[in-house]
């Protein structure tokens, strides 16, 4: 029987490969809005983060989601991702 096969995504902060479940994925949604995609699973535009303190405070201070989903992120949204990740 073939092994089962483990989707591979990029973190926008650090371009590092991981299996899909160790990230944490931002959707910015046809209507415009950023939520955080828990299920991985929703419609739009969507950026992968490592599930890393250190990564999302970078990429809060960077803007790298503001580029990659072109919309301005609020901070509740990395306060959210901060939570989740603890």
């Amino acid at each position: 029987m073939k092994p089962k096969k483990i989707p591979m995504r990029s973190c926008v902060v650090t371009k590092e490969r991981y299996p899909k479940a160790e990230l944490v994925r931002v959707v910015r949604t046809p209507e415009g809005e950023v939520v955080i995609d828990r299920a991985g699973r929703m419609n739009g535009r969507g950026a992968y983060l490592k599930r890393d303190l250190t990564v999302i405070e970078k990429a809060q201070q960077t803007g790298v989601l503001k580029r990659h989903l072109e919309v301005t992120i609020p901070d509740a949204i990395y306060d959210e991702l901060k939570e989740l990740v603890k």
